[in-house]
């Protein structure tokens, strides 16, 4: 959670293994796209700084679509780790409520099944002025703590699968 003491783009970047060996899917949701451009835009950033050569984006419809599309994306055994980047905004309705509960248990379930990094990139506000605090503005940019979280777990997976020296 990002507040002002601890902004979501601030990382030791020490802490960060080499992103070079591993390839990385970016799944971006086109609704809501002045928000969910910018965080594409920090992930990418992000992982370029750390040296992640073979980044591919692929775009999808809305924020419920990104648990089918990383689903297929860990299906070809292409990536080692999945980014979903997304923003879901509260409105008038419960939709809210549905949308966000299913997009974490979706993506949940894939890097379980898949057993391949899943990231949860998704912003989950209030209104707007949340949304963009938060994708590069004053609370820092969810895709660079997303691109992150991505070179971490990939570099976890990858060293799990080593046999014990």
């Amino acid at each position: 959670m990002a507040t002002a003491l601890h902004p979501l783009s601030v990382y030791d970047p020490e802490s960060v293994p080499s992103a070079t060996p591993y390839r990385f899917a970016v799944v971006v949701s086109e609704w809501n796209t002045a928000i969910t451009s910018a965080l594409a835009s920090g992930c990418i950033e992000t992982l370029e700084k750390h040296g992640a050569g073979n980044i591919k984006v692929f775009h999808v419809p809305g924020s419920f679509e990104l648990s089918s599309a990383a689903g297929k994306l860990a299906d070809t055994g292409r990536f080692d780790a999945v980014i979903c980047l997304g923003c879901v905004i509260q409105g008038e309705t419960r939709h809210f409520d549905f949308i966000c509960e299913a997009v974490a248990n979706g993506l949940t379930q894939v890097g379980i099944q898949y057993k391949i990094p899943t990231v949860f990139g998704v912003l989950t506000t209030q209104n707007q002025a949340q949304a963009e605090a938060r994708s590069g503005g004053a609370l820092g940019n969810k895709g660079v703590e997303a691109a992150v979280t991505a070179i971490k777990m990939a570099d976890f997976f990858d060293k799990a699968d080593q046999p014990e020296a």
